[in-house]
């Protein structure tokens, strides 16, 4: 702890935030770099495309910074996923002749690999700079890309829908960093931190698109048939269950039973990301449901106890608590998915069953399913290993006095980054033209 706060002290000076030179020269000689590379290792099969709407619309809800919600989330979406097309491509890919053919799973595959940073973002947001998110991104990419390989094809752990290689990395990530740039004046932006009404109801947008988009999310990379089918059912469930207890839980410990808006964005969500490992098992009906519900209460409490405690004590500023939307549902799914694994049998399977769930082909075709549970918590652990080490070095790295982040007293506010039009100019103008209409209607 003292070596931290050492380097704490030696990275704290006086902040500036004109990023004219070093952004335009990172995302060029980025993007110069892609061009590069694709042109030595992409080969063209077929395209589809994924965009994280959901994502951006997510990061609305502050009242001043819904530009860099947005558009920085559309940045780190464009770069990450050339990066992980790259990454991924040399790990799973690359072909006999040095070259990467890709596909619309891999493309699948690549949106799944930026979502880890897009999550790790929502940890930061208002408190970075582009140019640390283009950083944050290329190194959570290759750390994703290291780690998801380890997962699924060294420990042959299943993740179909990220529990683990997507959420609780990219939830740890996103935190661990969030330690290493601890901001202990941020109270003086404090007037920024919080929402409006406009602004909650943009947020509530990427809310109904996640909630909506993430059964086929959690389906995607299963198996055709009755995998993927299974997958779909199970995180419908999970969500509807964790809808229901996140408004009774958020009513229960608000005053007078009001609801609160930011329970109601993000932990409707949490069924979604605990229901990623298990999402193609036998996990039930009643055992998504069961899932949901306990999402529901961890997630909401979280919003309400922890994140006010990891603030204080821990020195972690969440801002917008990925902790309890990603980062302990995706333990949850990890340990939901070690459990189902582990009580599978041939009875509920069918003997092609087992092998088609759990990939009991090749050098695995001896696995057992208690022996494939353990596998599944052993790839948990790898998750939770990169992504707090990995954050905590990123963090570092982020911390250096080099990247143009805001001051204590300036996060939160788009007008740091961006070109905001007046409000002061635009609010007389709509007056003048009510007026106009009513003298006219006289």
């Amino acid at each position: 702890m003292g070596a931290c706060q050492s380097f704490r002290e030696m990275c704290d000076r006086e902040k500036n935030t004109n990023v004219r030179l070093s952004l335009p020269a990172v995302c060029i000689v980025w993007q110069t770099a892609m061009i590069i590379l694709f042109g030595v290792f992409i080969r063209f099969q077929d395209v589809h495309v994924m965009i994280f709407v959901g994502f951006g619309f997510l990061m609305t809800f502050l009242k001043r910074y819904s530009f860099g919600g947005v558009g920085f989330n559309f940045l780190i979406a464009a770069f990450g996923l050339q990066w992980a097309l790259l990454m991924q491509g040399w790990f799973h890919w690359l072909g006999p002749d040095g070259k990467i053919r890709i596909g619309v799973e891999n493309l699948i595959n690549a949106d799944f690999c930026v979502a880890g940073c897009l999550i790790a973002y929502g940890a930061l947001l208002g408190k970075v700079s582009p140019v640390q998110l283009m950083v944050l991104t290329l190194f959570g990419i290759t750390l994703f890309a290291v780690e998801e390989f380890i997962i699924l094809s060294v420990i042959h752990a299943r993740d179909a829908g990220g529990s683990m290689v997507i959420h609780t990395f990219g939830g740890y990530y996103g935190l661990s960093i969030s330690w290493m740039l601890y901001r202990p004046n941020l109270h003086q932006s404090s007037r920024l931190q919080g929402s409006v009404y406009h602004s909650d109801v943009f947020a509530m947008i990427g809310t109904l698109f996640l909630w909506m988009f993430w059964p086929s999310f959690n389906s995607a990379i299963c198996d055709h048939g009755d995998g993927q089918h299974r997958a779909a059912i199970n995180t419908y469930l999970c969500l509807a269950s964790t809808v229901l207890t996140t408004v009774a839980i958020s009513s229960l410990f608000q005053k007078h039973g009001k609801l609160d808006m930011v329970h109601i964005q993000n932990s409707t969500l949490a069924g979604g990301v605990a229901a990623g490992t298990a999402a193609e098992f036998m996990l039930m009906p009643y055992g998504c449901l069961i899932v949901g519900f306990c999402c529901g209460i961890i997630s909401t409490l979280g919003y309400i106890f922890l994140t006010p405690f990891m603030e204080k004590r821990l020195k972690i500023q969440d801002t917008c608590g990925i902790h309890n939307l990603h980062a302990m549902p995706g333990v949850v799914g990890g340990i939901v998915g070690a459990i189902t694994a582990a009580s599978a049998s041939v009875e509920v399977y069918g003997h092609k069953g087992l092998e088609n769930t759990f990939d009991f082909k090749g050098k695995f075709e001896d696995m057992v399913p208690t022996r494939q549970g353990g596998h599944q918590a052993a790839g948990l652990c790898v998750a939770l290993c990169f992504g707090i080490g990995g954050g905590i070095i990123v963090g570092a790295i982020l911390r250096l006095p080099i990247w143009g982040d805001p001051a204590d007293d300036n996060c939160f506010d788009d007008e740091t980054y961006w070109e905001v039009p007046e409000e002061e100019e635009s609010i007389p103008t709509i007056l003048q033209y009510n007026n106009h209409v009513q003298n006219k209607d006289m």
